[in-house]
């Protein structure tokens, strides 16, 4: 058994995790939901076939549940992790973990109190494309890597997505900690920070150029210098109605670019040569049953926190860049 217990249902993601753990056949099942809006809670509880409960002390202390699942807004997360973290079982917490450099501090310092697996809804990184990437670079296959830039783009401004009235918190800069950038580049900056390493500099620009949500941005940019003296680029948008995303990295023998639904050594003149295709590793629900199982190692826990906590003090430095026109440093 797996029984997991949802912290707030908020999030764009919730419906489908559920789904994800209704079709799973495995015995991972919902054993109790909580949220401060009790109708979206109630309604995504009896989706889920689990009792709600509007007392988050009760779910916190039910010795049946085996981890947590926060789907709050985004600027919500640091004080349910002050709840969660000390109770001792894994938390997965949506993307991003927390919006601010100080909410950021106080996270890593309760972690380091309380050491429990935390991650979080990055899914990119344990891809197969992507595993593949990771190791080709590795093994040094397209030479000495010098920029690489990910983007990361859909049309849910155009789409109207968060019209809804349960995902209009997203176009409200007090709960979402940002538009677009926040929510889609905050992936490219975990893929990017995954492969490349730790960021020494940040500069960031971001825009509403749709005029749809107008609160928030639906367009940004940001570059990184990272420490190993790689740059690199993440681009985000909410008003891509096609075209190209993904990553792509310039190496000093080949490039890696996106090639027929995977990624390929290029260089002119020659045939793009696919990379093999890595093993998956588990992501979003499957990764939470997985941890409570004792299925992915500790070391590769660690690595991928080492990337959120970095992420999040990326993505912070970002919208102060943004609004100072400066370079920041994401360290905290």
């Amino acid at each position: 058994m797996a029984n997991l217990a949802f912290i707030s249902t908020a999030h764009i993601h919730t419906k489908g995790f559920i789904d994800n753990i209704l079709k799973a056949g495995d015995g991972r099942r919902v054993v109790a939901v909580w949220d401060d809006e009790p109708g979206r809670g109630q309604r995504y509880a009896q989706m889920a076939g689990a009792p709600f409960e509007s007392d988050i002390r009760k779910v916190m202390d039910n010795p049946a549940v085996d981890g947590f699942v926060i789907c709050a807004e985004n600027t919500r997360h640091r004080p349910l992790l002050e709840q969660l973290l000390p109770v001792g079982k894994p938390v997965f917490c949506e993307k991003p973990l927390v919006t601010t450099a100080e909410d950021l501090a106080a996270v890593r310092k309760l972690h380091q109190k309380h050491p429990v697996p935390l991650f979080c809804g990055y899914f990119m990184p344990f891809e197969p494309a992507l595993q593949a990437v990771s190791r080709a670079l590795a093994e040094n296959k397209a030479g000495k890597p010098t920029h690489a830039r990910f983007r990361n783009a859909h049309h849910a401004a155009y789409g109207k997505w968060f019209d809804s009235p349960d995902l209009r918190w997203f176009t409200d800069p007090a709960l979402s900690g940002g538009g677009a950038l926040m929510d889609m580049g905050t992936h490219a900056v975990h893929v990017l920070r995954s492969l490349f390493g730790p960021v020494t500099r940040v500069w960031a620009h971001t825009a509403n150029l749709s005029g749809i949500y107008p609160s928030v941005d639906d367009f940004g940019i940001i570059q990184m210098q990272f420490a190993s003296g790689i740059h690199g680029t993440a681009e985000a948008a909410w008003i891509h109605n096609g075209g190209p995303c993904g990553l792509e990295v310039m190496g000093s023998e080949f490039s890696i670019l996106p090639e027929a639904g995977t990624y390929a050594l290029c260089k002119p003149g020659q045939k793009p040569s696919p990379l093999p295709e890595a093993p998956a590793r588990p992501t979003r629900m499957d990764r939470v049953v997985a941890v409570i199982r004792g299925q992915v190692p500790q070391d590769e826990l660690d690595r991928d926190l080492a990337a959120i906590f970095d992420c999040a003090g990326i993505m912070a430095a970002a919208y102060r860049s943004a609004a100072s026109g400066t370079w920041e440093n994401p360290g905290v």
